[in-house]
C-alpha cells in the first residue's frame, strides 16, 4: 500500500504571533537568529516570517551592520591543508 503524501507544516511568523510592532536594529541577539553563521540574512522560506516582517528585519540588520552591532561577513577558517606544501 502506498504511503500517504506528508506535506511540510507550513511555518508561522513568531513576530505576528508575538504582535510585535517594531524591530529594533540594537537587539543584536534576536538579529543573529535570522542571519547564518557567515553573517547573511536567512530567508523566509527558512525563518517562516511574513513579507512584511522579513523586510523590517531586513532593514534592521542592515541599520545593525551599518552601526557595526554585527558584521557584515564572518571570515571563514579552513581546516584544509595545502596540499602543495606538504611534499
Amino acid at each position: 500500500m502506498a504511503e500517504p503524501v506528508r506535506l511540510p507544516k507550513q511555518k508561522q511568523c513568531t513576530f505576528c504571533k508575538d504582535k510585535t510592532e517594531i524591530i529594533d536594529y540594537k537587539d543584536t541577539t534576536l538579529l543573529r537568529k535570522y542571519m547564518t553563521d557567515r553573517g547573511k540574512i536567512k530567508p523566509r522560506r527558512v525563518t517562516g516570517t511574513c513579507t512584511q516582517h522579513q523586510h523590517d528585519l531586513a532593514m534592521a540588520i542592515k541599520r545593525a551592520r551599518e552601526m557595526a552591532l554585527v558584521p557584515y561577513a564572518v571570515p571563514v577558517v579552513s581546516s584544509r591543508i595545502d596540499r602543495k606544501s606538504r611534499g
